[in-house]
C-alpha cells in the first residue's frame, strides 16, 4: 500500500478535519520515531512509509466507531467487518494502538510507536491551541513536558501511555516529546497550527 491509497482509504472513512490532523500529525510522528530507532545505514524508505502508513491509519475507524457507539471496538471495527484489507503487520499496529479495549496487545516497536504517538499528538496539539499565537512553533519541549506534568490539562491525553515510551521504545520522555513536536512542527502548516 501506497502511502497516497493511505490517504485516500483515510478520507473515505474520516470526513472530520481535526480527526484528519490528527491522523498526518500521527503519521509524521511515526516516521520520527522510525528514524530514530533505526540505525541510519539500516533505515529503509519503504519501513518509514510503513511506518508513516500506521499512523495516518490508526483512527480509520474512529468516527464510524463513534456514530455507531461502538468506541469499546475502535481499532477493530472495519476489519471485523471486512471493510479493509491492509498488510497484517499495519493491521495488527492499528489494532494494538487501542489495546485497551481491542485486546490486542502491542509487540513491535512500530505497535508501541503507534500507542505512545497517538496519545502525545493530542497533547502537543492541546499545548500549542492554548499558546496566545496558536502554533507549534513557540512550543518547547519544556513547555509540553510542564504541561505533561499537569493531569487536569488535556486529560484525554492517557500519560501512562505516553510514559510507555520509556521502557517499551527505550526513548525518555524529554526525547520522546523532542521527536514528536519536531515531527509536527515539520508540518505545522497542514495542521493548521
Amino acid at each position: 500500500m501506497t502511502r497516497d491509497e493511505a490517504y485516500k482509504l483515510l478520507t473515505k472513512y474520516l470526513k472530520n478535519k481535526n480527526l484528519i490532523k490528527h491522523s498526518l500529525a500521527t503519521e509524521a510522528s511515526m516516521k520520527g520515531i522510525y528514524r530514530r530507532l533505526t540505525p541510519k545505514d539500516e533505515q529503509n524508505p519503504t519501513d518509514e512509509e510503513k511506518w508513516g502508513i500506521v499512523g495516518l491509519l490508526h483512527d480509520i475507524d474512529y468516527e464510524v466507531a463513534q456514530n455507531e457507539n461502538l468506541l469499546n471496538k475502535h481499532g477493530i471495527l472495519l476489519f471485523e467487518r471486512n471493510e479493509i484489507d491492509l498488510p497484517e503487520d499495519i493491521t495488527h499496529a492499528i489494532k494494538a494502538h487501542n489495546f485497551h479495549d481491542t485486546k490486542v496487545e502491542p509487540e513491535s516497536f512500530m505497535d508501541w510507536a503507534i500507542v505512545t504517538a497517538d496519545r502525545l499528538t493530542g497533547l502537543i496539539t492541546a499545548c500549542a491551541l492554548v499558546r496566545p499565537d496558536k502554533k507549534l512553533a513557540s512550543l518547547t519541549v519544556e513547555s509540553v513536558q510542564k504541561k505533561f506534568g499537569q493531569k487536569a490539562f488535556a486529560a484525554g491525553a492517557n500519560r501512562e501511555s505516553i510514559l510507555l515510551c520509556e521502557s517499551k521504545l527505550h526513548i525518555s520522555l524529554s526525547d520522546f516529546i523532542e521527536i514528536v513536536l519536531h515531527a509536527m512542527q515539520s508540518i505545522s502548516e497542514d495542521l493548521g497550527l
